[in-house]
């Protein structure tokens, strides 16, 4: 279990300030990052529309419909959305750095040891569910969605609107593989423990089925997508909340 270090404790005001100072740095460096990766947008665009072309061709239609742009910004607006989405992954490091700085203040500096290892695996199961996402689901979801089209109907999809669905779902795959992360903290701070991980993984597979219902996709097809990696967690998220506690038993006899 974490110790907090009851003698370095900050008054609520300075946690505030604390707070603003690590949000303006998060916000500075994506900027930054934002910037920079402006003139790579339009490789980035084409990353994107790739999983659209690709099951355009699985359904024997390529090249047959273009994304557009309804607005004469509508181009230049879509690349800005795109540098700030790419600014965002390229400093994830940064910014659960910042997260983490400011969740745990009050460790103790043996604990605070951890930091980078959990910076480390914040950043790598992010990028492994944006990952997930970007090679299984929308490949399979997009071929799933628009074979749907049929002579009278025909799809007509807004480039602002398409990469607003992919970026939605690429953040929340990016979120959900953050379980095992999360159940590793709530453990060491003594909220959560293995046996009542287990005793409520009924309750938390209904409330994941509903979950992926809500931030999916009204189709059942995307919703089981989302809804299997996120049992695959829980169940991960047990052996990941066992392994801490064992450790942090050890600790304690060696101490």
């Amino acid at each position: 279990m974490l110790t907090v270090d009851t003698e370095n404790e900050m008054p609520f005001l300075d946690h505030l300030e604390e707070l603003r100072w690590r949000l303006i740095k998060t916000v500075v460096s994506v900027v930054v990052a934002s910037v920079g990766v402006y003139f790579f947008s339009e490789y980035i665009l084409g990353l994107l529309i790739q999983p659209y072309n690709d099951a355009l061709a699985h359904l024997n239609r390529p090249g047959s419909q273009r994304l557009i742009f309804l607005t004469p910004t509508g181009g230049f607006m879509i690349r800005i959305k795109l540098s700030v989405f790419a600014g965002v992954l390229l400093t994830l490091p940064v910014i659960f750095y910042q997260i983490w700085q400011f969740v745990v203040p009050g460790l103790i500096d043996s604990e605070r040891k951890y930091l980078p290892l959990v910076v480390f695996s914040s950043t790598f199961c992010f990028l492994s569910g944006a990952f997930f996402c970007y090679e299984i689901v929308l490949r399979y979801g997009l071929r799933f969605l628009l074979s749907f089209e049929t002579a009278d109907l025909a799809a007509t999809i807004s480039v602002n609107e398409y990469l607003q669905f992919i970026t939605m779902l690429i953040f929340v795959f990016g979120l959900v593989f953050e379980m095992p992360v999360v159940s590793f903290f709530l453990t060491k701070i003594g909220l959560v423990t293995p046996p009542f991980l287990r005793h409520y993984r009924r309750h938390g597979i209904v409330v994941m089925v509903i979950l992926s219902a809500v931030i999916t996709p009204p189709d059942i097809f995307t919703q089981l997508l989302l809804a299997a990696p996120l049992v695959l967690l829980y169940e991960l998220s047990i052996v990941v909340s066992h392994l801490a506690l064992r450790k942090a038993v050890d600790s304690t006899d060696a101490d």
